[in-house]
């Protein structure tokens, strides 16, 4: 049995850059970093050559090109793991939640199936791989972040150039600031999923439009305020720098906020929040606020009063791996 194990993210400013329609006219950058929660991703031989895949639902075939499960079919036939296999994926987060869910399985689901197979990938072969396999293969409007970052782990600045090269440069800080900012990066999840493949297509549309491509320019900027601020620890400015990109975001694409969004972002910085952004391609999913310790407990009520349930994660440093191999 093989699995996999990678994680989801949390994407702080420049998000947008990573789609083809903005880096092939200059280049994207985008700062994230990985949390400890993940996909896990099982790949066990079968008696026979048919295929079982568990995840929501389950799927058993005799040809793999009889499975309605996009991202675990192509895996498997840009892997050449075609038969005679059991997989399944385990998650405590689920699409539409904004933390990248479907390029990490992607991502984990190619790793494991190459583990299987016996085929060594680099980070960056993978990341690429399952690019490849959630854009061109199946065509979703999204950008290149997402498998980068759960690929490679970490936080870290990712480049997207018009050559369609990406370049990941990790995010050097002391300990002590990286564990402040985890202390002062507060996730709630607002009980409303996106529909993330219909705002990225509308993303996608508008940001062929110059005017739109202006804001991601600002919004590209950001990136290296930000990192000067985590490398120098001055951590109340990563506050200021989040709540200027969402401010850029949202003149995106009107779907991105909505009424009761606007209005628990607003709540919470009247609590105390020194920032904060809503996580993914918008209309739902997990809102990040920047707070100091002596303000949390405000804004925690405020969310809670709300209806909103705090989700604990912390920063990880891995990013995609093989955690069991036998």
């Amino acid at each position: 049995m093989i699995i996999s194990r990678t994680p989801f993210r949390v994407s702080l400013v420049g998000g947008g850059s990573d789609m083809a329609n903005y880096y092939q006219h200059r280049a994207g950058r985008v700062l994230s970093f990985t949390i400890d929660s993940y996909m896990y991703v099982t790949v066990s031989p079968r008696f026979d050559d048919s295929v079982r895949v568990a995840y929501t639902k389950t799927e058993i075939v005799e040809d793999f090109e009889d499975l309605q499960h996009g991202i675990i079919r192509e895996a498997m036939r840009m892997t050449g793991a075609t038969k005679g296999v059991e997989i399944t994926t385990i998650a405590n987060i689920f699409a539409g939640t904004g933390l990248g869910s479907s390029s990490s399985l992607a991502t984990g689901v190619l790793h494991a199936l190459h583990a299987y197979r016996g085929d060594y990938v680099t980070k960056a072969e993978l990341c690429e791989q399952a690019c490849q396999l959630e854009i061109e293969v199946l065509g979703a409007p999204i950008g290149k972040q997402d498998q980068y970052a759960a690929g490679f782990g970490g936080i870290n600045v990712i480049q997207f150039n018009p050559d369609g090269s990406v370049f990941v440069e990790p995010v050097v800080c002391d300990r002590s600031i990286r564990e402040t900012l985890q202390e002062r990066l507060l996730l709630f999840y607002t009980g409303m999923r996106g529909n993330n493949t219909k705002l990225l297509g509308e993303q996608t549309r508008e940001i062929s439009k110059e005017e739109k491509r202006a804001v991601l320019d600002e919004m590209v900027e950001l990136v290296g305020p930000l990192r000067a601020a985590l490398t120098e620890g001055d951590l109340d400015r990563v506050g200021e720098l989040l709540h200027a990109n969402w401010l850029l975001k949202k003149q995106l694409t009107r779907g991105i906020a909505n009424d009761r969004i606007d209005s628990l972002y607003e709540a919470g910085i009247e609590a105390g929040a020194g920032g904060g952004k809503l996580l993914g391609a918008g209309g739902g999913g997990f809102l990040l606020f920047y707070c100091r310790e002596d303000r949390q407990e405000g804004l925690r009520q405020a969310m809670e009063a709300a209806g909103l349930e705090e989700f604990q994660a912390r920063i990880e440093g891995q990013g995609s791996a093989i955690v069991h191999y036998g």
